[in-house]
């Protein structure tokens, strides 16, 4: 098992949040935001590695710092099942892996963690997927004139859509509550 730190600036599929720059004008004390997310992703690493550790799982892991969050993989060189257990149905054990992740960074660094952990480019994929979602529903909208509501799926993934829709030239707005929130595509 290997750790791995890289920072890239080129602009990806990344999530733009403003909060890192407020969290880090109210916090002047917690070190600057390069520093902090640096700090993050080897929190995270470690917590990660444990949990490979217990649960018998080869991996290697991969830090990247890039616009202004931190992003986390985890990969094996051939396809180990025990990897993709962790990703689970629909990547909700992705989800819920993430989650504790961002908790363990709080818990050790006390600053919020907006970091995003990828296992076997399973979210490197489904961005894929998305964009066709994206474009499918604009198709329609285009086609019919009525609006289209898409499946529910976590903020990133809504966020990926917004950016997709936006540049296909229309419009989407996210409707409904927790586990149900998802997306309404429309002309205008």
């Amino acid at each position: 098992m290997s750790v791995e730190s890289t920072e890239q600036s080129t602009p990806v599929e990344a999530v733009e949040d403003q909060d890192d720059a407020q969290n880090d004008a109210g916090n002047p004390d917690k070190g600057s935001s390069a520093t902090r997310l640096e700090e993050e992703g080897d929190v995270a690493a470690d917590y990660l590695e444990e949990l490979l550790d217990i649960a018998d799982i080869d991996g290697d892991i991969d830090i990247e710092v890039r616009n202004g969050r931190t992003y986390i993989s985890i990969v094996a060189e051939d396809d180990s099942p025990g990897l993709e257990s962790l990703v689970g149905p629909d990547g909700e054990v992705l989800e819920a892996l993430q989650e504790l992740t961002r908790l363990s960074v709080l818990s050790a660094t006390e600053n919020r963690s907006r970091l995003v952990l990828d296992i076997n480019g399973y979210r490197q994929e489904r961005a894929g997927h998305l964009q066709k979602i994206a474009e499918d529903a604009v198709a329609s909208v285009k086609e019919s004139g009525k609006a289209v509501a898409l499946e529910p799926m976590s903020a990133y993934e809504r966020k990926i859509v917004h950016d997709a829709v936006a540049d296909l030239g229309l419009v989407s707005e996210s409707e409904g509550e927790g586990a149900g929130r998802h997306i309404v595509v429309s002309a205008d």
